[in-house]
This record gives C-alpha cells, sequence and structure tokens, in this order.
C-alpha cells in the first residue's frame, strides 16, 4: 500500500505576521568567510575596496534582507577603534577566541558599507566582553549620530557623510558561555545591569533603535532558562528582543536525527518564550519581548568519546584547556582553501530547511533568524567562482514565499521515534516519540492572494500521497508544486553546473473540491502554492 498523508490549514487559525527580517545570516571573519570569501583585492572581481564583485552581485539578487555582522565569538575582544581610518594606521590585534590575527583590514566602515553594496540590512553586535558602556556610546555617535561631534565628525572624516542608521544593534555575543572573552555565565544579574544602562544610553542618542540582550547559548546549558531570567529581568524595559543561538548535531547517517532536529528548535523557542513571559508578568509590562535566534544550524558530526562522571563542569572543562602548541593564524584572503560540506547538496539543505521551518511556525515570536552559513548558502564560493547550490533554491523558496502570516498546519502522516543520543558531554538529545515524517509549515500573502505551504518529506525511502486540505481558503483554486528532490545522494552543484537542484513544478498537483492532491518524494523540499 502507498504512503499517504494529509496537511489541513485553515484562514481561521494563524500564528502571527512573518517579520521580513526572518530569514536572514550571519558572518563572522571565521577563516575565508571575510578573507577570500568577502574580501579579496586580487581577485579580478575585486572594487576598489577589496570586495569581491562577484559575490556582491549575487547576494544582491537574492534580495538577503538583513546579515549580522561583524561576529560572533571573534567581536567579544574587537576594539572597533582600531579598525577605522586609514588602513596603514589601523591596529594589527590577536583573536583568542579564534587563534588567529585581525589585520582590520575589513573594519567597522567597511562592513557596514559592504551591506550597503549588497543591499541588505546589517544587525549590529557591540563587544561587551572587553568592552563597555562608554564603547558602545562611541559606536552608536559615530555610527548613527548625523554630525557636530566628535565621534559622527570623524566618521565624516573617514569617508561616509551620511549615517549609517543601523537599528538593531546586540549587546554582546553568547555572554553565558566561559568559551566567550569577558563571560558573564558566573554573574547574568550583573551582564543584565550592564545591557540595562547600555541600551539606555544607547537609546538616549538614538531612540530609533532596537537592542537584543544575550540569552543561553544551547538548551544544553546547565543554567538554561535561568541565566537568562536573571539577566532579562534587569533590562527588560530597556531591551527589545533576546538573543539565542542553537546548532544541532546527528551522528553520520543518521538522517532521521538530523532533520527531526526542528523539534529540538521547537522544545528550546517554547522554552524562552515561557520565560520571557513570566518575566513580563514580574514586571506587569505591556511589552512582549521579541526573539531573535541570530545562530542556527543542523550539522552532522561524529560522536566524541564521553567522559562520565564530570557533571556540570562537562561544559566549561573544555574552555579552560590551554594548549602551547596551538599557533596563530594569519589568513591571507589570496590563499583561499577550497571547503565544502562533506557528500552530496541534498541533505544539508534538508537539515537548514528544516530549521527554518521551525522558526516560519512560531513567527508571533521569531522576529529575527540569522542562519549560520546562510551567505554560503545563497552564494557558494571558492577562491575563483561564485555558483548556486541545493541550498540556495531552498532559501530562496522561503525569501520569495514565507511572507504575510505563518498559519497553523496540521499533519497526519505516518511517524517515526528518534532515539536519545549524545554527540558529546555537551551536546546530550533526549529521544523524540511520535515524529510526522512530513513537516511542514505555511505562510499566507493576502496582499497578493497567495498561500504557500512549505513540505519536506523526511522520510528516506517512500514517497507520500499528499492531500492538503484548504477548504477554508475560498477562491484558492490555481496551484503549482514546486520540488527539489534527486534520487543521488551524493549530487553536488559547482561553478558551471548550479542549476543541478533548480525548483521543478510537478505537473501532478491539481486542486479539487478544495483539496490539492499531488506526490512529495523521499528527502525533498517542496513548495506548494495556491492563488485566487
Amino acid at each position: 500500500m502507498g504512503k499517504k498523508a494529509t496537511i489541513t490549514v485553515h484562514p481561521g487559525f494563524a500564528i502571527g505576521e512573518i517579520s521580513n527580517q526572518l530569514f536572514s545570516a550571519f558572518l563572522e571573519p571565521i577563516g575565508t568567510m571575510v578573507n577570500g570569501t568577502m574580501y579579496n583585492p586580487k581577485h579580478p572581481t575585486a572594487d576598489e575596496q577589496g570586495f569581491r564583485t562577484d559575490v556582491i552581485n549575487a547576494l544582491k539578487a537574492t534580495g538577503l534582507p538583513a546579515v549580522r555582522l561583524p561576529g560572533g565569538n571573534f567581536v567579544s575582544a574587537w576594539q572597533w577603534k582600531d579598525s577605522i581610518g586609514p588602513k596603514s594606521e589601523r591596529k594589527v590585534h590577536l583573536d583568542p577566541a579564534w587563534y588567529q590575527y585581525i589585520t582590520n583590514e575589513v573594519g567597522h566602515d567597511e562592513y557596514l558599507q559592504w551591506a550597503e553594496k549588497i543591499g541588505t540590512e546589517p544587525l549590529y553586535t557591540v563587544n561587551m566582553g572587553t568592552g563597555r558602556t562608554q564603547d558602545a556610546m562611541d559606536l552608536i555617535e559615530y555610527t548613527n549620530h548625523e554630525g557636530g561631534t566628535y565621534w559622527s565628525d570623524l566618521r565624516r572624516k573617514n569617508g561616509h557623510e551620511k549615517p549609517y542608521g543601523v537599528k538593531t544593534w546586540y549587546l554582546g555575543n553568547e555572554m553565558d558561555g566561559p568559551w566567550q572573552l569577558g563571560s558573564w555565565d558566573k554573574d547574568p544579574f550583573g551582564y543584565g545591569v550592564m545591557v540595562n544602562e547600555t541600551a539606555k544610553a544607547m537609546k538616549w542618542i538614538d531612540a530609533s533603535i532596537k537592542v537584543g540582550v544575550c540569552g543561553s547559548s544551547a538548551p544544553f546549558m546547565e543554567h538554561f532558562p535561568e541565566w537568562d531570567e536573571k539577566a532579562l529581568d534587569v533590562c527588560y524595559d530597556a531591551v527589545d528582543y533576546l538573543s539565542v543561538h542553537h546548532y544541532h548535531a546527528a551522528p553520520p547517517g543518521d538522517t532521521l536525527s538530523l532533520l527531526g532536529g526542528a523539534e529540538y528548535y521547537e522544545d528550546f523557542i517554547n522554552t524562552i518564550t515561557a520565560m520571557c513571559d513570566y518575566v513580563q508578568s514580574k514586571h506587569r509590562s505591556p511589552k512582549k519581548i521579541m526573539i531573535s535566534f541570530d545562530e542556527y544550524g543542523g550539522m552532522i558530526r561524529p560522536n566524541a568519546p564521553l567522559n562520565p562522571g564530570w557533571g556540570r563542569y562537562n561544559m566549561t572543562r573544555s574552555h579552560y584547556r590551554f594548549n602551547p602548541e596551538r599557533k596563530y593564524i594569519l589568513h591571507d584572503p589570496d590563499k583561499m582553501p577550497d571547503r565544502e560540506w562533506p557528500g552530496g547538496d541534498r541533505i544539508h539543505m534538508l537539515s537548514m530547511a528544516s530549521i527554518q521551518l521551525a522558526l516560519l511556525r512560531h513567527a508571533d515570536r521569531v522576529k529575527i533568524g540569522c542562519m549560520t552559513g546562510g551567505l554560503g548558502a545563497l552564494c557558494s564560493s571558492n577562491h575563483d567562482h561564485v555558483w548556486r547550490s541545493a541550498s540556495h533554491y531552498a532559501f530562496m523558496s522561503m525569501l520569495n514565499y514565507a511572507k504575510g502570516t505563518s498559519m497553523q498546519v496540521s499533519v497526519d502522516s505516518e511517524t517515526f521515534d528518534i532515539p536519545g543520543y549524545a554527540i558529546d558531554d555537551t551536546s546530550q538529545y533526549t529521544g523524540k516519540q511520535g515524529l510526522n515524517y512530513i513537516d511542514s509549515a505555511c505562510a499566507w500573502d493576502q496582499e497578493n492572494n497567495r498561500l504557500a505551504v512549505f513540505v519536506i518529506n523526511r522520510n528516506e525511502k517512500d514517497d507520500y500521497a499528499l492531500n492538503l486540505d484548504v477548504k477554508g481558503f475560498s477562491g484558492y483554486n490555481k496551484c503549482t508544486h514546486l520540488e527539489i528532490a534527486t534520487d543521488d545522494p551524493d549530487l553536488k552543484s559547482r561553478f558551471g553546473n548550479d542549476e543541478l537542484f533548480v525548483p521543478k513544478a510537478n505537473p501532478e498537483a491539481a486542486v479539487k473540491a478544495g483539496v490539492l492532491k499531488t506526490h512529495v518524494k523521499p528527502l525533498s523540499f517542496n513548495v506548494l502554492l495556491l492563488e485566487k
């Protein structure tokens, strides 16, 4: 008997409005992300600032709404004032987070000007590790103030007459983590006080901005969500977002645990939301804190040896090992080694797309989502060229069609279980039971009379006869089924051959009496479009 599944969507069951920033990206100067991909003055396409215009043009064409920059762990020791002005006068620093030299050839102005060139909004992360309130005040004055002060006039002197107008600022990066320089993992109250005073001062300089406070770096943290609650409690009135991160991992060959990772994101978001609402009730405040999921990813990682008996020290111990053999690296932008995900494009595409569907299902509270590796997903690159991988096409489907209102989906399909497993001491997953093979989310763009239902078939072997029940959407009778699917698990896009995963129309799709009938292939990404 063939496999069958049903998805039901009804106009009476909305989740919330979809933010324009929900499908954004993250940039940090690790390895070749900046030196080589973004910046290479010796590249044939380099502009007058040394930026690769092949990368700029490829990203500009995607309409990427926002990018979080300039980091990441790196930013907790970065001294932005040493990265402005004539390049010959900039200071070179060590980056202890990633054991690299930071030459500051790409500095504060270059990051923001690069964002201008690709037409995306910068979401700026401030050093709250070794930096403090005055430094943040100087930063926003330099960046956003019109002129007439030392810092704003210095920006004009450095070549940018008009303010950059950065609207979203994160006060620190993963400040609850012992791996972070200037970490506040042992003092959430102190961090919350500093954020409160810094956000207040920054908003007194530019009242139009929104500010994010760091929450937990992962649901595995021993102090989650207590740390988040203590920090947020003392800065609630001054901030707008809680910034959280998570990287899901599964062992090689365990596709269902990888694609089922979206369920762990659901748990994380539900806990964070409940915590934020609890603090709101304590403050008796009419304001709801929104969530910025500004780093996320899904990946294959081999299991590492476990160390029973370490207890709560598991998350901390590895960050207090000091290796005298480790050397600092100077990254030459013109010596960009070729690196790529092992295996074909398909699994990586599905793992990231499944997380995006989870964020879409929480669009009422998750207002910013920055995919780690999102720039590479939209624009794959090596030393010489750029191209489009499978992830490009799935990401573009979200950018093009996940607009309007996120709608609840009810899925009825066969199910599977994920046994509990541990990647290492800190990434340990409880088991999950009864997960649908069919994963789905929905966006209703009422302005353009379009309903978009996103479907991932997580089954590795079987296709499904799919019924999409949209009887409540009167007049939505024109349908299109776009699918990204392949029978070759090792199929990989490369320069000159990047149309392998272009979404194809499934001619089988048809609507009758308010039900769209079609088939979804094994391990496929699908977009079902209905229009009036």
